[in-house]
C-alpha cells in the first residue's frame, strides 16, 4: 500500500450543490486529494447520496458524507417581478452568506482552514439579462473580501472563484446561437467543463495557497 501523504489527507472539505456540475466535479477532485467530504445538495438529495456513495466505495476508509442546508444557483433576466429577485438574492447570497459565516465560526484557528466561495465571471463581464444574478454574486465577492480581513491573524483564508461559462444543466434553456457566441467570446475557443474549475478549487484548499 502506498504511504504517499495526500495534500489534503486528514482534512474536512464540506461542497455544497454537490450533486452535479461544478459541485460535483470539486467533490470528486478534492476526494482524489484525499479530504474527507460532507456533500449536499438542497435541490437533489438523491443524487448527493448517490455521488456520497461513489466516493466511499472507492474510498472504503472515509466517513460517509451527510446532507446539509445549503443553497442553490438561481439566473433569471433583470426584468424580473421582485419577488424573483429576492429569491436570487436568497439563494445566492443569504445563502453563501450563512455558509461562510458557519465555517468562520467553525474553522480552527491557526490551522490552515480555508474558505471558498463561488460566484461568476458576470460581476466583472456584466452581460445582458443577468443583472439580478449578477448583483447576488458581486455581493458574495464583497463579503469574502471583508471577511478575509475579518479573519486576518487565524491562517484561515477567503477566496472565491469565479468560473466563466461551463456546460452544465444552467446553460440548458439556451439556445445555439447563444451558446456559440460564448465559444466565440471564449480564449480558448470552448465552452468551460467543471473539470476545469475542480483543479482550482483543489489549490485554494491547499496549504500551497497561503
Amino acid at each position: 500500500m502506498s504511504t504517499t501523504t495526500l495534500p489534503l489527507q486528514n482534512k474536512v472539505a464540506i461542497v455544497t450543490g454537490a450533486s452535479r456540475g461544478i459541485g460535483r466535479a470539486i467533490a470528486l477532485h478534492l476526494a482524489s486529494m484525499g479530504a474527507n467530504l460532507i456533500i449536499n445538495d438542497a435541490s437533489n438529495s438523491a443524487q448527493a447520496q448517490l455521488l456520497a456513495d461513489q466516493i466511499n466505495s472507492s474510498s472504503p476508509s472515509s466517513p460517509h458524507p451527510r446532507a446539509i442546508p445549503v443553497q442553490a444557483d438561481v439566473s433569471d433576466p433583470f426584468q424580473i417581478p421582485t419577488e424573483d429577485f429576492d429569491r436570487i438574492l436568497a439563494m445566492n447570497t443569504r445563502g453563501a452568506f450563512l455558509v461562510a459565516r458557519e465555517a468562520a465560526n467553525r474553522v480552527m484557528r491557526g490551522g490552515g482552514g480555508r474558505i471558498i466561495l463561488l460566484t461568476s465571471s458576470v460581476v466583472a463581464s456584466l452581460r445582458p439579462n443577468v443583472g439580478a444574478y449578477a448583483a447576488s454574486k458581486a455581493a458574495v465577492e464583497a463579503m469574502a473580501k471583508i471577511l478575509a480581513k475579518e479573519m486576518k491573524g487565524t491562517r484561515v483564508t477567503v477566496n472565491c472563484v469565479a468560473p466563466g461559462s461551463i456546460a452544465t444543466e444552467m446553460l440548458a434553456g439556451w439556445s445555439k446561437a447563444e451558446l456559440e457566441r460564448i465559444v466565440e467570446a471564449c480564449p480558448l475557443s470552448r465552452m468551460g467543463e467543471p473539470e476545469d474549475v475542480a483543479p482550482l478549487v483543489g489549490f485554494l484548499a491547499s496549504d500551497g495557497s497561503e
